[in-house]
């Protein structure tokens, strides 16, 4: 894969400034792929390179280095790199950014426990080399332990090179805003953004904690080498304000534009609000225009003039930067032209409309009745993201089945748990729902639930996806629980792909021999579930292209509870009725453990079904906006071609 900086060069060396600007706008190095894993592996090659060259030299390597979902693809790179290429860590000294405080080594959650299960538990690097805050340091030794940190970096030689994440707030390290730019390692209190990001891990807000010890801005910035990772849609908005935006206490990270040698390493989605991806007519008068780009550029327009398509004039596109698009054709019939391509996306057939022309149609018309897969990497991502085109496919007579992925039962509460074991043996009596009601009162913080409790948490989500699948009207048998082994550990930290998860897949797929699959492409978190679950879709179709049922299969992609994909990527726009949302809103219902205080609610207070209708709507009034018919609320989709 290339990076978007040069076509010819996947390179993430750092280039002066002056050098490597595609646009005016941006203000710190950084290079795009399309990949998160393919960059990871690029960043984990710098390293290696720097360690060896050091080696050479007969001289330590000193690193600081991050913890987060961000960094896992690097250090699983470098541990790969020990073992099968022989780099060795004996010359390395690290230096972590952070941890919480208080916080205990061997707790799961802390970060002196992730990096020995990430990195250093698999290389040979020296005990004493290893340099990780203590987050049992209480009172007044904690200052004092902070001053020796900073002792520690500059008798090593200073930071060789600094690894980091950056969080939503702009927080580096756990610099929150309004960190000072000379600042130390010290404590800090978190930003409760930080700590709502933290909380899944933690199963819960309460058990983030309030504090941690962090290395300071000054300290980072005399890094010799800086190299940022961000991932995922859900960063494109603090990376744009961090690349393009003025340097401000509010946004620690944009003290980097002061730095001398530092890249920004992003995906696709993290690099997607910069203006040279989203609005790239504003910075190239030599654009090639598209019909893809000049649609989306007309949608950004119609936004920006609060106009809606038909109405826009040559002087809306000659004062916003997009005069080469009237080179060759007149607003008018350019205003037709994507006016026609909006509507057309706009079907209340999801499955296809029998007998009927389907030209400018998103589905086939043939064959009448389709055999139908949705994947649901959670027993509620059916319907909280597509539950009214799932409603419509059933009453229009497909052979419609629903897979969800994963058990979700990490997503139960112990309340939740004590509630139905508690029934239980209030009918039974039995020794086991005794048991289980001791196992989950036992159970501490740091301390994983035991099988036969998740199993418990298990079974309360397949009850309620029964009932929601029911009240649809889907019989039993079209309901499929693959319990996907990626997910069953126990903890929030999922294994990687197996070749079991890919077979139960591919069993299914096979079985079926579906003309439709819709699965979740909502990609916010590279290292979430949804991404892993995509994963086994596209893998398992990979391997089933060169069977014949295949050709005749159409994958479609929705989006979760969080995003929405933007109106110029839609390909298949499915309204629903006022009381189509209400039935959506009361298959949502039924999924219970999933209201009131939902343990992983993110940055969102609402609940699943309030962010559901309104994106929905909020989607339909898009839709108006830019001169289409009046609808309640709609569904999106984007097709993925994969031949």
């Amino acid at each position: 894969m290339k990076s978007t900086l040069n076509q010819n060069d996947c390179s993430i060396e750092y280039r002066p400034v002056g050098q490597f600007e595609e646009t005016r706008f941006e203000k710190i190095h950084n290079v795009i792929f399309s990949d998160s894993n393919e960059a990871s592996i690029k960043v984990a090659e710098e390293i290696a390179a720097l360690i060896r060259k050091k080696q050479k030299e007969n001289k330590n390597c000193v690193l600081g280095l991050a913890t987060g979902s961000s960094p896992i693809k690097v250090y699983e790179e470098l541990v790969r790199m020990h073992k099968e290429e022989g780099l060795s860590f004996s010359n390395v000294i690290t230096f972590n950014l952070d941890e919480y405080l208080p916080m205990e080594k061997d707790n799961r959650q802390s970060y002196w426990y992730f990096m020995h299960e990430h990195l250093f538990n698999h290389i040979d690097i020296p005990a004493e080399n290893i340099h990780i805050p203590d987050g049992t340091i209480l009172g007044g030794d904690v200052i004092k332990y902070c001053l020796a940190y900073e002792k520690a970096i500059k008798k090593a030689g200073g930071i060789d090179f600094q690894l980091l994440g950056i969080g939503r707030t702009g927080h580096i390290g756990f610099n929150e805003p309004g960190s000072h730019y000379n600042s130390a390692t010290r404590v800090i209190t978190l930003d409760h953004i930080t700590r709502v990001d933290a909380a899944p891990a933690f199963l819960g807000i309460d058990n983030v904690p309030r504090k941690a010890i962090t290395m300071g801005i000054s300290t980072v910035r005399s890094a010799k080498r800086i190299v940022l990772l961000g991932w995922g849609q859900n960063k494109a908005d603090i990376i744009k304000k961090t690349i393009e935006g003025e340097v401000s206490s509010e946004v620690p990270a944009t003290y980097l534009q002061q730095h001398n040698n530092c890249t920004f390493v992003l995906d696709t989605g993290a690099g997607s609000e910069l203006t040279r991806n989203k609005t790239p007519w504003l910075v190239d008068e030599s654009l090639q225009w598209t019909d893809s780009l000049t649609f989306k550029a007309i949608v950004w327009l119609c936004d920006k003039t609060k106009k809606s398509i038909l109405s826009l004039t040559d002087k809306d596109y000659n004062d916003n930067g997009m005069s080469g698009l009237l080179a060759t054709q007149n607003s008018y019939d350019l205003n037709i032209k994507m006016f026609n391509r909006l509507q057309h996306t706009i079907t209340g057939w999801p499955g296809g409309k029998p007998n009927a022309d389907d030209t400018h149609r998103p589905e086939r018309a043939e064959p009448a009745k389709k055999r139908i897969i949705i994947f649901s990497p959670h027993p509620d991502d059916d319907v909280i993201s597509m539950g009214g085109t799932f409603d419509r496919l059933i009453e229009q007579g497909h052979d419609v089945h629903v897979a969800y992925q994963t058990s979700g039962n990490i997503a139960v509460s112990d309340a939740d748990a004590l509630r139905y074991a508690g029934i239980a043996k209030r009918i039974s009596y039995s020794d086991e729902a005794q048991k289980l009601i001791d196992d989950i009162k036992a159970k501490k913080e740091s301390s994983f639930d035991t099988l036969e409790v998740r199993k418990l948490k298990g079974n309360i989500r397949r009850g309620e996806s029964y009932a929601a699948t029911r009240y649809l009207g889907l019989s039993d048998d079209k309901v499929h629980f693959l319990d996907l082994p990626f997910y069953e550990t126990g903890t929030i930290k999922k294994n990687n792909l197996s070749e079991a998860d890919i077979k139960i897949m591919i069993d299914l797929i096979s079985e079926i021999k579906p003309h439709q699959i819709f699965a979740a492409g909502d990609l916010a978190d590279p290292h979430g579930t949804h991404k892993v679950c995509l994963d086994a879709v596209f893998e398992a179709i990979e391997r089933l292209k060169p069977e014949p049922f295949m050709k005749d299969c159409w994958l479609w992609l929705y989006r979760g509870a969080w995003h929405e994909w933007d109106i110029h990527e839609i390909e298949m726009a499915v309204p629903m009725s006022p009381d189509q949302v209400l039935k959506k809103r009361h298959a949502i219902f039924c999924h219970q453990s999933q209201k009131d205080g939902v343990m992983f609610q993110g940055d969102d207070s609402r609940e699943f079904w309030m962010r559901a209708e309104e994106r929905n709507r909020d989607t339909a009034q898009k839709y108006r906006a830019l001169g289409l018919s009046d609808y309640a609320a709609i569904e999106a989709f984007v097709r993925y071609k994969f031949d």
